[in-house]
């Protein structure tokens, strides 16, 4: 075991983190990230217009009778995440580059809106909003990359509009943006106007397959299983595994909290990354609450009861790096088994409980940090039986570790014993 930690550690472990630490990965993940506010803020809206809480109720009639109206911030927010993410992605990029991030931001915005066909009413045009949701993320990225590339290559030949000293910098920076944007403009009016290349629905046909494959028992074990095995090198998983995957998870959620805001009852994907969120990472990866939990009752080494209570705080709002790097888990091979075994298990039960009907699909995405039975609670819309899940996936998490844990514990515990020994000595 030690030689295969070793060849993973050597071999495995710089790749990964340069891997997480990629230009363009980075910048999407922050991308996204940055955009989390809105799709949270947003989602929240789907729960006040559809409110877990009997039909007769009078605050459910009213809401009933005003939900276009109640749902109007949700549409201008969540359901047109990839505007926002498209600033953020060009934002991220262009600064990593020492470019004027703000100029990265803006072209990409633009190059997104300009894959869009307006579509003319009585009234003028219209933009349809649809391809502006999750759906549009694949497109978001390619076109913020290729604008900020385009930006940094004009900058790099010099291929911009130079002004005076004396000009004031903000000044300046338009007119260096000048060129750029112009070409970015022209390109992409090229491909949606001139040549009709919908770009979302070709980018849409080469994706379908991932997309299917993404929301089915191996695309929901694969990721579950490499932010966990990374994790155990000490590598940030999520960091890792999210920035190619968490397209496909945002895209789930929109499709599902656009479901819900068009009535239907059929939510089309079980797997947003909410469903990891509230039923597999409870306590942060790895379902660690379980492990902590056992150490609080089970603890006989002073070191194990120390971190357990140092750690319950935390992992109730899922922070558990106090966990893996405390107890730790980070090489530990003891630690390793139930570490990915736990969320393998808790995967399995909530992806079938899912597909038959038993929890409802998630939908909405509650801030990470709220502790899981009310975040599952939330995320579900209201389901009653998102709440018994989480609490039979900590359950599961608990006895899954409590065999592991006594055996590590014990090996703790005889070192402190040997140590007083020979300090007494």
């Amino acid at each position: 075991m030690d030689r295969i930690v070793g060849w993973m550690e050597n071999y495995l472990s710089g790749t990964m983190a340069r891997f997480s630490e990629q230009r363009h990965l980075r910048a999407i993940r922050d991308g996204v990230i940055s955009a989390l506010p809105f799709i949270i803020v947003g989602s929240f809206f789907l729960i006040l217009a559809f409110p877990p809480l009997p039909k007769d109720w009078a605050i459910s009639e009213w809401a009933a009778k005003n939900a276009l109206q109640i749902l109007l911030p949700y549409r201008l927010t969540m359901y047109i995440m990839s505007l926002y993410i498209a600033f953020g992605v060009g934002y991220n990029l262009a600064k990593s580059y020492k470019l004027d991030p703000l100029s990265g931001a803006q072209v990409s915005v633009c190059a997104l809106l300009l894959t869009l066909t307006p579509e003319l009413l009585k009234d003028g045009y219209a933009l349809p909003m649809s391809n502006l949701g999750g759906s549009g993320l694949f497109v978001t990225m390619i076109v913020s990359i290729v604008s900020v590339e385009i930006l940094r290559f004009c900058k790099t030949k010099n291929i911009t509009i130079k002004m005076p000293e004396q000009v004031p910098p903000s000044v300046a920076r338009s007119f260096e943006a000048l060129i750029p944007v112009a070409a970015v403009i022209i390109l992409m009016s090229l491909i949606t106007y001139v040549f009709k290349i919908d770009l979302h629905s070709e980018i849409g046909k080469l994706i379908a397959p991932i997309v299917t494959a993404g929301d089915s028992i191996w695309g929901v074990l694969i990721p579950g299983f490499l932010i966990c095995f990374l994790w155990f090198f000490g590598i940030h998983g999520d960091s890792v595994v999210g920035p190619v995957v968490r397209p496909l998870w945002e895209l789930y959620l929109a499709k599902n909290a656009e479901a819900v805001a068009n009535h239907s009852h059929h939510l089309p994907h079980v797997a947003p990354e909410t469903f990891f969120q509230w039923f597999i990472w409870i306590g942060g990866s790895g379902a660690t609450l379980g492990l902590v939990l056992a150490m609080l009752v089970f603890s006989k080494s002073k070191y194990m009861k120390a971190v357990g209570r140092a750690s319950i705080i935390p992992s109730i709002f899922n922070i558990n790096e106090p966990v893996i790097f405390g107890v730790p888990i980070v090489l530990n091979p003891i630690l390793a088994i139930p570490f990915i075994l736990t969320p393998i298990i808790n995967i399995c039960l909530t992806y079938f409980l899912t597909v038959v009907g038993w929890v409802t699909p998630t939908f909405v995405q509650p801030p990470w940090t709220l502790p899981a039975p009310i975040g599952a609670y939330l995320a579900t819309g209201g389901d009653i039986h998102a709440v018994f899940l989480t609490l039979i996936n900590i359950a599961i998490s608990f006895f899954v570790y409590l065999p592991f844990f006594k055996m590590y514990d014990r090996k703790m515990a005889k070192m402190e014993t040997d140590e007083n020994d020979n300090q007494a000595a």
